[in-house]
């Protein structure tokens, strides 16, 4: 399976939707709960979507499961890092990581190989990402920048865990959009329900007014999150999956942009040389 420029523009517009529904997440003021509220609305829209497509084939469904078991730590790590840590730094590390593990994973579990063009793409995108996110920042303390990074670490695995599961599950399922509805059906409610848990009866009222705030904003993050993942889980079932992630983390690019124009963060030399990694790798990835 090669990469064709359908799929390279599709999986960046992807990248856009996936930056943009992060950088909601990293502006509100209680990270849990809009992570739990973003994706519990997701059930509004997997089930029409179902309908209309029918249920994933009976391969599919052990993936999907195993995916929202994981994606249910994908949630706690996500929300631990931007409580901690500016999108810039966090989000970069936490994409950056997994597309190496991705294509370490891929090799062996999928039985896919790439390129040297496209592992060298695979690297010097990864190089760039971490570039990014590692750059110091005079808003991130030396405290809470190292606890920051231990989610985002630890938030990488994950990443690159789901995306193999993921990868096998929608060539399983034979219909990417039937794959992706029935993991949003899924994958929110134990979030939400883990979260409404913890809060205690005491804070459950405070955390029902507050979604009874911000659903609306949360409705596009969830449509963004849809988008982005529904593309991605479409590419791969066209490109190799290792490639595919790695060509999804250019959403760090608009991260970057969207940290400094909207949340302020500071965007300095390191951060530009990084995106000029990242550009360099994104060509790798289409001509190698």
């Amino acid at each position: 399976m090669g990469l064709s420029g359908t799929v390279v523009l599709a999986v960046l517009f992807g990248a856009l939707l996936h930056a943009s529904w992060n950088a909601l997440i990293k502006s509100s003021t209680d990270k849990e709960l809009d992570t739990a509220l973003i994706h519990s609305i997701g059930v509004v829209f997997a089930v029409p979507m179902l309908i209309v497509t029918g249920l994933p084939a009976s391969a599919a469904w052990p993936y999907i499961l195993a995916s929202t078991l994981v994606h249910v730590g994908y949630y706690i790590a996500l929300a631990g890092a931007y409580r901690h840590g500016d999108l810039g730094l966090t989000y970069p590390v936490m994409r950056g990581c997994a597309p190496l593990l991705v294509a370490l994973g891929s090799h062996g579990l999928l039985g896919e190989s790439i390129s040297w063009q496209a592992w060298c793409g695979v690297a010097v995108i990864c190089i760039g990402v971490l570039l990014l996110g590692l750059s110091r920042t005079a808003s991130a303390p030396a405290a809470k920048r190292s606890k920051a990074l231990r989610f985002a670490l630890g938030n990488a695995a994950i990443i690159a865990a789901y995306t193999v599961i993921d990868g096998l599950g929608v060539r399983a399922s034979g219909d990417a959009t039937a794959y992706v509805a029935a993991l949003f059906l899924l994958d929110g409610i134990p979030y939400m329900l883990l979260v409404l848990w913890q809060r205690g009866p005491a804070g459950r009222q405070g955390a029902w007014t507050y979604m009874a705030r911000r659903w609306h904003m949360a409705s596009l993050g969830t449509l963004a999150s849809l988008g982005s993942y529904g593309i991605a889980l479409w590419a791969m079932t066209r490109a190799p999956v290792a490639v595919v992630a790695a060509l999804r983390e250019t959403s760090v690019l608009f991260a970057a942009l969207l940290g400094t124009l909207w949340l302020r963060e500071p965007f300095g030399p390191a951060k530009a040389f990084g995106v000029g990694l990242i550009v360099a790798g994104i060509m790798a990835l289409r001509f190698g």
